[in-house]
């Protein structure tokens, strides 16, 4: 599926990808909502329609990744409630193992991420992946998420890949869209990112494990 020979730096998503998005689906989801709720003394029910028209109007922009916008728009300590479900944070399977693979291989490794710094650190602190990384990149450094050209060229001036022997992968569909379209090479996408929900990826090139790629 990979040929390695042609790949010398891989660019890896986190949520996701490393990690399983589940605990971040149920935070939106299920957990904000019901603290919203006891916040504001409102009906749980209320609090997902408000909550879920207000989030979906930021999807594709970096407003939807920022925990302090939403902190600021919703009143609310986002970081600190993050915190209150983190362990729920988990490596997806062979993770660590294909971190380790590809340290081994000599490739370079980038955690290239929408997440905002804050929640970074607090999946950081709940798994073992940091150390297998050059460097550690939000959009947030940039000010525009994965989804625009704009980002791409951000990260081609602040660090040095050849972008033909360069592997992406991203549970993302316009991430992964996005990052072919600037002119990386290989890509690669991931089935059911969230543990708790089944979800193929159609009419891209994607994998369940990393198991399969290495």
């Amino acid at each position: 599926m990979i040929n390695w020979q042609d790949i010398d730096t891989v660019l890896l998503d986190m949520d996701g990808t490393l990690l399983d998005l589940h605990y971040d689906n149920h935070f939106w989801m299920t957990h904000l909502p019901e603290r919203y709720a006891v916040i504001n003394n409102i009906a749980v029910k209320d609090a997902h329609l408000q909550l879920a028209a207000h989030i979906e109007s930021q999807r594709g922009t970096l407003n939807w990744y920022c925990l302090d916008y939403w902190s600021e728009q919703l009143a609310l300590d986002i970081t600190a409630l993050k915190k209150e479900t983190r362990n729920r944070i988990k490596e997806r399977p062979y993770a660590r193992d294909f971190l380790q693979f590809l340290q081994n291989s000599g490739k370079t490794s980038y955690l290239v991420t929408n997440a905002h710094p804050a929640g970074v650190a607090i999946k950081f602190a709940e798994t073992t992946i940091e150390p297998f990384f050059e460097e550690v990149i939000s959009s947030h450094q940039f000010q525009e998420p994965k989804e625009v050209a704009a980002f791409w060229q951000a990260l081609a001036e602040h660090i040095s890949f050849d972008p033909k022997r360069t592997l992406f992968i991203d549970d993302n569909v316009d991430v992964l869209n996005a990052a072919k379209a600037f002119g990386i090479k290989h890509t690669m996408g991931i089935h059911q990112p969230d543990s708790q929900r089944e979800r193929l990826l159609e009419n891209t090139q994607a994998i369940h494990h990393f198991t399969e790629i290495m």
